[in-house]
């Protein structure tokens, strides 16, 4: 199988491990045959929200279709 890989990135209002859930959670809705996310970075935005934001960018690999 081939794999393609896609950077998306989760947010939380709690926790570094909710925004990685938050980005699992949209790429199983949305793409097929997710196989494995690799975290790339954390941070956290304080200036435009209240509170702090929680942000993960991750990639997301996912099995192609075979064209046969």
């Amino acid at each position: 199988m081939v794999y393609k890989k896609i950077t998306l990135i989760g947010r939380s209002p709690e926790s570094f491990e909710a925004a990685i859930d938050d980005a699992i959670e949209r790429a199983e809705d949305t793409l097929d045959n997710v196989s494995w996310v690799e975290v790339q970075e954390q941070g956290v935005e304080v200036a435009s929200v209240e509170g702090r934001e929680y942000q993960v960018e991750v990639e997301v690999a996912f099995g192609l279709e075979s064209e046969d």
